[in-house]
């Protein structure tokens, strides 16, 4: 029986800056074709050159993370999570959208410096897997009538998704969304989602805010609710607001869906918020910290 995830070789093709702190890398590899996107939230492990220098050689097999996990540290190839933006399995092609914040980060580093003809290695879902591979929350019920995105930079690629699979239904639900980002450049033209209404929130405007607080800010004043989507007798204690509770999915059933994912604490304050203050039945929403 086929894994539900693979490794995959990957070299770059190409780099497009969508953005000042947004860059769009475009991969091949032979087989790509082998590849699946289930969601377009999927997320996939990238990995890149070891501390040593050394290119990812991983060999697919049913244990590859026990195989990883082997080699010796200062050899072991560096992963991180990102998301599958888009896959063209009949043209060998995925493409993945980097945050760039430096050459602090291995990630960023890799894809500030990197050129095209540059291999790394990606864990993805298998195509020749039967199941559902996982690895992704957006799964919104049928009955969808409106949703709710909330995202820092980090989680931008994979709510564009979101609003693009929408867009291709013949009557999208109407969306209320709130994208911090670092830079006003950042702000991206999404007037071809009409049924959005999408407040970009850069960093860089004004008060010099740390990350999150704006975006928590104006959820606060802004964020519609409907009557219900609330669960009026849930309290903290009942809902199992724990610190320790960094991922929750929503379990759906309701016309309204919500999908909030950003660095750790800022998605803890939105949890609280949200479910707390604002009564939101924890049943609709999905919670991710995407990092800490």
């Amino acid at each position: 029986m086929s894994a539900s995830y693979r490794i995959f070789d990957i070299t770059l093709k190409s780099k497009t800056l969508i953005s000042p702190s947004l860059v769009r890398c475009v991969f091949e590899g032979a087989d790509i074709h082998r590849m699946k996107l289930e969601a377009p939230d999927q997320r996939i492990k990238l990995l890149f050159p070891a501390a040593d220098g050394q290119s990812p050689q991983l060999v697919n097999g049913p244990d590859w993370y026990g195989d990883y996990m082997a080699i010796p540290k200062e050899q072991r190839p560096v992963m991180r999570t990102y998301t599958l933006r888009a896959l063209r399995r009949e043209q060998n092609q995925m493409d993945v959208e980097f945050v760039l914040h430096g050459v602090n980060g291995p990630a960023s580093a890799w894809a500030t410096h990197a050129e095209p003809g540059d291999a790394i290695q990606t864990v993805a879902p298998n195509g020749e897997f039967g199941g559902d591979s996982g690895g992704y929350e957006w799964a919104p019920p049928a009955q969808l009538q409106q949703a709710l995105l909330i995202a820092d930079e980090t989680a931008v690629p994979a709510a564009m998704g979101i609003l693009e699979q929408l867009a291709q239904q013949a009557n999208p639900p109407r969306v209320q969304a709130f994208f911090e980002v670092p830079v006003a450049g950042d702000c991206l033209d999404l007037a071809r989602f009409p049924f959005a209404e999408v407040y970009w929130l850069p960093r860089d405007v004004g008060r010099q805010l740390a990350h999150g607080t704006l975006l928590v800010e104006v959820v606060r004043q802004r964020v519609d609710i409907p009557a219900s989507a609330c669960a009026q007798a849930q309290s903290l204690a009942e809902s199992s607001l724990s610190d320790e509770v960094l991922w929750e999915r929503a379990a759906g059933g309701n016309a309204f869906y919500a999908w909030v994912a950003a660095e750790s604490s800022t998605v803890k304050t939105l949890r609280r918020y949200l479910i707390g203050e604002r009564d939101l039945d924890r049943a609709t929403v999905n919670f991710m910290a995407y990092w800490c």
